[in-house]
């Protein structure tokens, strides 16, 4: 994995962090049954739940850049591709509920951050792909 895409990859995990931060203000854990849900999984205080429930992610998000991407191991595309389709859809997401609420709705903000990051590590991610192939062809 090149550095490029290592460097866009910890921006995305600095991204949702941020995510986190702007649904926990606007209270997503209230507003989205979904979150409401999940934040209820890990305490009766939907709030606390919430924390708690990103926490999680985001300690995820930093072993995987500190783990596989970081170091170079051979899964770090692999974490990397997952990250950037889950945070794709995630941004998606967010703005289809705020075109249903015709303005802003929770994480929108951040939202779209996550969309243009992600975006941005899966072209990075396929460039790394079309250099590995062609330093392969051109080895053999």
């Amino acid at each position: 994995m090149h550095s490029r895409s290592r460097l866009i990859f910890v921006v995305l995990v600095v991204a949702q962090v941020a995510h986190s931060i702007e649904e926990y203000l606007t209270h997503l854990y209230e507003i989205l049954a979904p979150a409401r849900v999940i934040s209820s999984l890990f305490s009766d205080d939907l709030a606390v739940g919430f924390v708690i429930f990103n926490s999680i992610v985001i300690t995820i998000g930093l072993w995987c850049y500190f783990g596989p991407v970081r170091s170079g191991q051979s899964s770090a595309a692999v974490v990397a591709w997952v990250w950037a389709i889950i945070e794709f859809a995630n941004g998606i997401g967010h703005m289809v509920l705020s075109v249903l609420a015709r303005g802003y709705f929770s994480g929108a903000i951040s939202g779209a951050v996550l969309l243009c990051t992600s975006v941005l590590l899966a072209f990075s991610l396929r460039a790394d792909a079309n250099r590995s192939n062609a330093l392969a062809s051109h080895v053999a």
